[in-house]
């Protein structure tokens, strides 16, 4: 495993493309309303992306055939935009986005409601995002990186859900997906030591029922086997000798609970 420390400059470009990256979120976020396509969310997505300078970081990934991974309900990841599937009043939707800014990817994913959505719903979007936070208390240099993973777990699994362990977090720079693999169920490791410069995609997938997921015959949308919703909250982040910086979430770029 090479996990890469960031020079100053390169963490300069990585808060650019974070700061943007959190623009993209906040246009497109507006713009979600019952009847529209999600096809019409891609495309409207790759227009924002683009309107920034930027090269959408998914489109043609491993083949992946659009700029904004939408998904839907009990939709985990990774769901194809189509014209065929329209979006309506109590769906959750995740957003999963990437943008390269000067050769350095930035990576985030915002789950919204549309309209009136059930408690059920709303407590699974809010819960996964405070996820996040309790993992990243611990995103600290010289703590372990599954001290993350731990935090996150059980803190979803206090409420009963299950917490997705076949997609993980990643680190992110010049590559979309670097070193290390950032597991969001417990671990017995301990994982590798956090260093300074270390630059992080930490993103919780949490399901209202059980962890376990499928893989639909695109082969790239991924759903909950029984059928439960879920959510997905995910930022990129910068390690620190202190507190960590949040590079895709201002007003706060540093660490809050």
């Amino acid at each position: 495993m090479s996990v890469s420390i960031k020079s100053a400059r390169e963490i300069e470009l990585m808060r650019a493309a974070g700061k943007i990256l959190e623009k993209v979120h906040e246009n497109l976020g507006k713009e979600l309303k019952p009847g529209m396509s999600t096809l019409d969310i891609d495309r409207l997505g790759e227009e924002i992306i683009k309107s920034y300078g930027c090269i959408p970081s998914f489109k043609n990934y491993n083949g992946y055939p659009a700029s904004v991974c939408v998904s839907v309900n009990d939709e985990v990841v990774h769901g194809i935009p189509t014209k065929k599937r329209l979006i309506q009043e109590g769906d959750i939707v995740s957003l999963d986005i990437g943008v390269i800014y000067k050769g350095y990817h930035s990576d985030a994913a915002r789950t919204h409601g549309i309209g009136e959505i059930s408690q059920e719903a709303a407590l699974l979007i809010e819960r996964t995002r405070q996820s996040f936070f309790e993992g990243i208390k611990y995103a600290k240099e010289g703590n372990h990186l599954h001290e993350i993973s731990n935090a996150i777990a059980a803190y979803a699994e206090s409420f009963g859900y299950g917490v997705v362990r076949d997609l993980v977090g990643h680190g992110v720079g010049s590559r979309l997906h670097e070193d290390p693999q950032i597991p969001n169920f417990t671990q017995k490791s301990r994982g590798i030591r956090l260093k300074a410069g270390m630059t992080l995609a930490i993103e919780p997938m949490i399901n209202a029922g059980r962890y376990d997921v499928v893989w639909q015959e695109d082969n790239w949308t991924v759903v909950t086997q029984d059928g439960s919703l879920s959510a997905h909250y995910e930022n990129t982040i910068l390690v620190t000798s202190g507190e960590p910086e949040i590079l895709t979430l201002s007003g706060d770029s540093s660490f809050r609970q």
